[in-house]
């Protein structure tokens, strides 16, 4: 009998990661995808499919970080309680990029900026709020952001695109 309850709860831990697995998978596009995959196997250094301490160590040699303290790569393996697959290296990365906020959020925020909602917002005034209000941008975290911006040519920005810019990357990137 003690068995058998192993044997179910296997198969519902089992089920339980395929779900998971499957959410992951829909928070991103194709794309996104696939270059997660070539960063996996950039790190993935001995191609056995999981990041392991000496794959991790491998990779900071190779970008010029030569001694790392093994508290750091520890930390690192510990995020993905427990070996990191591809699935697994997926899962991180939408757990940290989940910290954006929903669309829909960012898009009532711009709405208080445009009382006519015509769908934009002036550039010029609201660099002055990126600059002056609540958490600061520094002025190369501004031009960083309108290199991506879409500007009209009166000099407006038009949030709806930029909002998916933030949710979704930049679509000239791929």
């Amino acid at each position: 009998m003690a068995s058998r309850k192993a044997g179910t709860r296997g198969k519902a831990a089992t089920k339980q990661a395929q779900r998971g697995s499957s959410n992951v998978f829909s928070m991103f596009e194709q794309a996104q995808i696939q270059e997660f995959k070539e960063a996996f196997s950039c790190i993935d250094q001995n191609r056995d499919g999981i990041i392991c301490k000496s794959d991790l160590r491998e990779t900071y040699s190779q970008l010029g970080k030569v001694s790392v303290p093994e508290e750091e790569l520890d930390a690192m393996l510990q995020e993905g309680k427990g070996p990191i697959n591809f699935t697994v290296f997926l899962t991180l990365f939408g757990e940290k990029l989940n910290g954006t906020d929903p669309e829909e959020a960012i898009l009532s925020a711009f709405r208080m900026f445009d009382p006519s909602g015509q769908g934009v917002v002036n550039k010029d005034e609201f660099k002055q709020l990126l600059l002056t209000q609540a958490d600061k941008f520094s002025p190369a975290e501004v031009e960083q952001l309108f290199a991506l911006t879409p500007v009209d040519l009166a000099g407006n920005i038009d949030y709806k695109s930029l909002c998916y810019i933030i949710t979704h990357g930049d679509e000239k990137e791929e």
